[in-house]
């Protein structure tokens, strides 16, 4: 069995545009007398009441009710008003442009298997967790995940919950055990957080003791710190054999995502031919600021936003897909 995480072709990904609905027809012309009575005919019926007596519906129908008018404009009082406080959030935080809303999270999840050509031997058989890149789905939606927890910036908390923008991490126990709180803060603002092994090693290179040791080590630090053992698992540079899958189902790990593009504080990293985003790809960014990096996580998410939302692409919650 060889190594796994290099970068492989992609698959076809079948495509389809949504269907349009026709808006209703308005009234043309005059209307005669008789129209006049078939409209205060249904008029009343629709009302519920004739000649001050109700009408009952045909048997086996429901009674026709006005649609909850109060409660329409309300919601889209609402609506308007997140998406004004997103637009001055984006003014505040100097994004180029609004970000987009992704859609509500599919009632139907997507099947997710292994990415072809990033299988292990008997992956169908044992049943181990997929690795992937990519969410199969047809929404115009990306993931941004971000991996360690090395740099623990609090603007970047405060950009984020201001702007609203879901992402995942995939946390390392070496590198956030001097500042559990940064991340229970980032748990508390609806951040899932991810097993990514206690000291971040390249896990091929372990035996199988040791490798459960790394994942499962990990899950027990997440249940302790932040409440709950993660069903989500990143392999450190996305490198990993079988024993490592089947180290991970043992610590109850349901899923290995790893990623299509990378994007640093200046530039983006593609693994397919045609370097672009695609509906459903997981993008992977880390914890980093000026010891790293030419800027700071915020200066990332600029560079990060600007691309997604000029492409027409909205950010989503990788959990919510799977």
């Amino acid at each position: 069995m060889g190594l796994r995480g290099g970068f492989g072709a992609r698959g076809s990904a079948e495509s389809g545009k949504g269907a349009r609905t026709p808006g209703g027809a308005g009234f043309r012309g005059g209307v005669g007398s008789r129209g006049v009575v078939a409209v205060l005919a249904l008029t009343a019926l629709v009302s519920g009441c004739s000649d001050g007596h109700g009408v009952r519906p045909a048997p086996g129908q429901q009674a026709m009710k006005a649609p909850p008018a109060r409660a329409l404009y309300s919601y889209a009082v609402k609506l308007r008003l997140a998406q004004a406080q997103r637009a001055a959030a984006a003014k505040r935080w100097g994004l180029a442009r609004t970000p987009l809303t992704a859609p509500p999270a599919p009632v139907r999840k997507p099947v997710i298997r292994a990415r072809d050509g990033f299988e292990v031997d008997d992956q169908e058989e044992l049943d181990l967790p997929p690795v992937f890149t990519t969410v199969p789905t047809k929404d115009k939606v990306v993931f941004l995940t971000i991996d360690d927890g090395e740099e623990k910036d609090p603007k970047f908390l405060r950009m984020m919950s201001d702007l609203k923008i879901p992402y995942t991490a995939f946390l390392s126990n070496y590198l956030i055990k001097d500042d559990y709180q940064y991340f229970r803060k980032m748990r508390d603002q609806g951040v899932t957080l991810n097993n990514h092994t206690l000291h971040h090693p390249y896990l091929p290179g372990l035996s199988y003791a040791e490798q459960k040791d790394e994942i499962c080590g990990m899950q027990a630090i997440m249940k302790r710190q932040f409440g709950k053992r993660p069903t989500v698992f990143r392999p450190p540079y996305g490198n990993y054999n079988q024993d490592t899958l089947r180290a991970a189902k043992s610590c109850g790990i349901k899923y290995a995502p790893i990623w299509d593009e990378e994007v640093f504080v200046d530039h983006w990293e593609y693994r397919e031919w045609d370097q672009d985003l695609h509906p459903g790809d997981i993008v992977l960014t880390h914890f980093r600021g000026r010891n790293d990096w030419k800027g700071t996580m915020p200066d990332m998410v600029r560079r990060f936003m600007k691309k997604v939302t000029d492409e027409g692409y909205a950010v989503a919650r990788l959990e919510d897909y799977l």
